[in-house]
């Protein structure tokens, strides 16, 4: 599927700046359009098999306006998925463990609120991954480009705990999706030399390959 047009929204080497009004698009998107757009993450999902049985996945839990994942999150339990939640680290750390949902992650022992009101799993310790040793990661994001480089909150966890893959020239795993709203593209996202790009871009149009992306 070709890339969606680009939104509104010129280049700016300002990340602040661009945070601001991506933060704003995204809100703007009608509550029935977030409803109907986890609905379609899921068939664009399925459609290009990116949810395998017994996989290592990593997820998240959608806050502050971010497109719902949790019906993707949910299907691909229902399918033996082995599938992980993100834990953010103590205040000057930045690399985050990433916990296994377990047969029953409804009970609400291990789940706990983060400094950012954003609820966590907390498996046991022996059931937590870093990122190397995931399949594939669904990533959160305010803005992304057709050449695949997203912008995030600015926290620095994702980059921080998948920063390893910089150095890996032929075998990179884990392979980076990015979740988003269709309009949160715009025409080019600022990024440094070492910014690893994404694999693809799940929207509620279907599944987007950057034009210079890493085979």
């Amino acid at each position: 599927m070709p890339m969606a047009s680009p939104s509104p929204i010129a280049y700016t080497p300002d990340k602040a700046a661009l945070r601001r009004q991506l933060r704003a698009l995204r809100k703007s998107v009608p509550e029935r359009a977030r409803r109907q757009a986890g609905r379609d993450l899921v068939r664009a999902a399925l459609r290009h098999r990116l949810l395998v049985a017994r996989k290592r996945i990593g997820f998240y839990i959608p806050a502050n306006g971010e497109i719902d994942v949790m019906p993707l999150l949910n299907r691909a339990y229902a399918m033996g998925v082995q599938c992980f939640l993100p834990i953010v680290p103590g205040r000057g750390q930045l690399k985050m463990w990433f916990s296994r949902l377990e047969h029953r992650p409804h009970l609400p022992r291990h789940w706990r609120l983060n400094r950012f009101g954003i609820p966590e799993y907390h498996a046991p310790r022996g059931l937590r991954l870093r990122g190397s040793g995931l399949h594939k990661v669904f990533m959160p994001m305010l803005g992304f480009d057709a050449r695949g480089y997203r912008i995030g909150m600015g926290g620095g966890y994702y980059d921080a705990s998948l920063a390893f893959l910089a150095a890996r020239r032929v075998w990179r795993a884990p392979a980076l999706i990015g979740v988003a709203f269709s309009v949160q593209q715009v025409q080019r996202i600022p990024n440094d030399p070492w910014d690893v790009p994404l694999n693809g871009i799940l929207t509620e149009n279907g599944l987007l390959r950057p034009r210079h992306r890493t085979a």
